[in-house]
């Protein structure tokens, strides 16, 4: 799973070549949030998403967006937000079936970019935080999004795809977050092409080689904010 992730400046930069890529100029583009190493549920964070100039043709262009989110996703159909469980992760194993994830499979995908995460190993009483990245690059993991109204305006909000953790970081939890290859970005963003179960297990697919190259080490008990949360214990 994925409770805390971290967000800094070169996951800003990887999401200014994101959105320029679709010829906006850098001089348009500003985040709207601030980097941070201590990400928590119903925060805002950065989601990476793909849209038609007009969504009721097909063949309209594709825009490419970074949007500021709130991190749990609540249904459209909701309306209190007040949902039974957590909705910051999403099982990829049920998402396409479930009625709070299923709509935002089939045209609401995102990418969540992260420079890391955090995960704790339990050890009876005992929980040990570990940080995991890519030793080269930002990751983007696989989301969902969801826009809810409410009784107010307009929020957008999102929630993080999980799998069953990959060999080498399965005696952390059993569980991680799906990071997409850089590869498989315009597939799982494509708004064109209508998402199902069979399309979130091939992204679970694709990512396990990714997953398999993250890297994990201690850290200590998460305080507060700033770069050294990510620091190795035996480097502090």
């Amino acid at each position: 799973m994925c409770g805390r992730f971290a967000v800094d400046d070169e996951v800003n930069e990887m999401i200014a070549e994101f959105v320029w890529q679709t010829g906006a100029r850098p001089e348009d583009w500003r985040p709207g949030w601030v980097s941070s190493y201590n990400v928590a549920p119903t925060q805002q964070i950065p989601v990476l998403v793909e849209t038609l100039a007009d969504r009721h043709d097909p063949a309209s262009a594709v825009i490419r967006r970074a949007e500021a989110a709130r991190w749990s996703l609540i249904p459209g159909w909701s309306r209190d937000g007040k949902l039974k469980f957590p909705t910051f992760n999403a099982r990829a194993e049920t998402a396409g079936s479930q009625s709070i994830w299923k709509d935002s499979v089939v045209s609401r995908r995102a990418l969540v970019p992260a420079a890391g995460y955090y995960e704790w190993k339990t050890e009876g009483k005992r929980k040990t935080p570990y940080f995991i990245r890519h030793p080269e690059h930002p990751i983007a993991f696989a989301g969902l999004y969801s826009w809810w109204k409410g009784t107010g305006e307009w929020q957008l909000t999102a929630s993080i795809l999980t799998m069953p953790a990959t060999d080498q970081l399965e005696w952390i939890h059993p569980r991680n977050p799906m990071p997409l290859p850089h590869e498989a970005w315009d597939w799982w963003l494509d708004p064109t092409a209508p998402g199902d179960q069979r399309m979130v297990d091939e992204a679970v697919r694709m990512s396990q080689a990714q997953a398999q190259q993250l890297t994990a080490h201690e850290v200590a008990p998460l305080s507060g904010d700033g770069p050294s949360l990510i620091e190795p214990v035996n480097s502090l």
